[in-house]
């Protein structure tokens, strides 16, 4: 099988790929458990400073797949051990996210995008919420615009995402290394143990959501994957054409 996640390292950095083409990226049940194979990795090493999350093509993640889509308890674990990881994790963003791949940003430490990025919560367009990936983004983004875009799945700009908190920088060109490069400088420089302690500070709050809402939230998320608005907002997505509800 060809590997959806390809890990390099350079001067204390694992840079963490997710290339998985074919689905833009999106959370299969195969690229939820490679990606939690790294991240279990690189946690361990000593070498590993830091962790940068990025992406091959146009997209960063277009959500859940559809077609393999994950169990609800494995994309739980995934985001929560982003968030517990005792390094710092990085989001390099240079293409489109929707939907779940937005948690993943959301459970980083620190996200950034160039100004090609777009974003959208797309979830109540295909009939369902998005649940399980409220578990970092209601602690971490601004929620007058989190009701605005959860409620109407509109698209919007980098610019944009970092004025609410979802990122915390955008670049005012494509290239995005620009935008990291002082930060992964100030990782390099931080002592290791003083940033595993400091990224627990900062997310207490974040881990205590998951130890008192992941199952409700999971119970959520499968009760609306099984009703027949996602069944027909699914298949309108497939097909390529608007769901009866539309108006």
């Amino acid at each position: 099988m060809t590997a959806l996640v390809h890990p390099t390292h350079e001067r204390g950095i694992t840079t963490l790929t997710l290339d998985s083409p074919h689905n833009r990226n999106a959370l299969s049940a195969s690229l939820v458990h490679e990606l939690a194979d790294a991240l279990k990795r690189t946690g361990k090493d000593d070498d590993v400073r830091a962790v940068v999350l990025t992406h091959t093509g146009t997209t960063f993640s277009a959500g859940a797949d559809l077609r393999e889509p994950p169990q609800p308890k494995a994309l739980v674990a995934l985001l929560k051990q982003i968030v517990k990881l005792r390094k710092p994790v990085v989001a390099r963003v240079t293409g489109h996210v929707r939907a779940g791949g937005l948690g993943l940003l959301g459970a980083c430490d620190i996200a950034a995008a160039s100004d090609t990025a777009t974003f959208a919560f797309t979830e109540v367009r295909i009939g369902v919420a998005p649940a399980l990936i409220s578990l970092p983004l209601l602690h971490r983004v601004d929620p007058r615009a989190l009701a605005r875009y959860y409620l109407t799945g509109e698209t919007f700009d980098a610019a944009e995402a970092a004025r609410i908190g979802l990122l915390s920088a955008a670049g005012d060109r494509p290239d995005v290394d620009e935008v990291l490069a002082p930060v992964l400088d100030g990782l390099r420089r931080a002592a290791p143990r003083a940033l595993a302690e400091t990224k627990r500070l900062l997310t207490a709050k974040v881990l205590e959501a998951f130890d008192l809402d992941a199952g409700e939230l999971a119970r959520l998320s499968a009760r609306l994957f099984a009703a027949a608005d996602a069944r027909e907002g699914m298949t309108a997505f497939l097909e390529r054409r608007d769901p009866t509800w539309v108006l």
